[in-house]
């Protein structure tokens, strides 16, 4: 989920406060509801990672699932509750930075996005690997200069997304097919920003996917929705998956059927391959 997910009007806050319910985690979701997660490290790997999620209901997918294979130490934020975002002298090896219902750009509401994006640029220039999904690609884009387009180009559900030259070379995608299907959910798109390698695309957002330096990368498919968290979404949000495309609880099973499973197994190579490079 990512900005502008909610159906919108004056109602959007109260949208807000009854879809997202903290719940129990469930299986294969990665959904976090804890502060530090320690996971038991293999021999001889060193791998801090800074979490910053932006919504009540975050879920890990296939990115929790390749680093908890990588045996990583990861570290939940959430400053949209007012905790204080990581600082470089954390000494975080990498970050993550999750989606949300809000825009890269609302300020007003989430005084900390100047901050994360000032974050998220520190880290590349200091050559630890960034990951931005969704509404954190947009930040991404952001912090480097690009313009973000709020509303404009709306993308939910399995949709096939189509590398780019450079993409089918790049060592995150360089495993996938030339085009693969993967969840979207986002109304907003942005710019390409300047000195990004552009990575993937759609038609209604040709901005996919970008690299910037070694190993940050902004994507606003969420290759980390598998089965599971996409099922939770459908379960928690039936009136905005509803508005977003009209009988989605009838159609989903059969799509997840017949596209799910090949999504998941492209959204955990991009996983798997991304955290290769921490």
């Amino acid at each position: 989920m990512t900005g502008r997910f909610f159906t919108g009007g004056a109602d959007w806050q109260g949208q807000l406060a009854r879809a997202l319910q903290l719940r129990k985690p469930i299986e294969g979701a990665c959904i976090a509801t804890w502060g530090v997660v320690t996971i038991p490290k293999q021999p001889g790997v060193k791998m801090r990672v800074a979490i910053v999620e932006n919504t009540e209901v975050t879920h890990h997918g296939q990115i929790g699932v390749a680093l908890h294979e990588a045996g990583a130490r990861v570290e939940i934020y959430r400053p949209f509750r007012g905790q204080p975002l990581p600082t470089l002298i954390d000494g975080h090896d990498a970050m993550v930075v999750f989606g949300g219902e809000q825009a890269a750009t609302d300020d007003h509401t989430h005084p900390h996005l100047p901050a994360l994006a000032a974050l998220m640029r520190a880290m590349t220039d200091a050559d630890r690997p960034v990951l931005g999904i969704c509404l954190g690609s947009q930040i991404l884009a952001r912090a480097y200069g690009a313009q973000n387009h709020l509303g404009t180009a709306p993308e939910f559900g399995w949709c096939d997304v189509t590398l780019t030259d450079a993409g089918r070379t790049d060592p995150v995608f360089a495993g996938l097919n030339d085009i693969f299907p993967i969840f979207e959910f986002h109304t907003d798109t942005f710019t390409l920003p300047n000195g990004a390698v552009h990575l993937a695309q759609t038609k209604a957002a040709p901005h996919q996917a970008f690299r910037i330096g070694r190993a940050t990368y902004g994507m606003q498919f969420h290759f980390e929705a598998n089965r599971a968290v996409v099922a939770d979404w459908t379960r928690e949000f039936p009136d905005i998956v509803e508005a977003r495309q009209a009988g989605w609880a009838q159609t989903h099973p059969a799509l997840a059927a017949s596209l799910g499973a090949t999504s998941d197994a492209a959204g955990l190579t991009i996983a798997r391959a991304w955290v290769a490079l921490i």
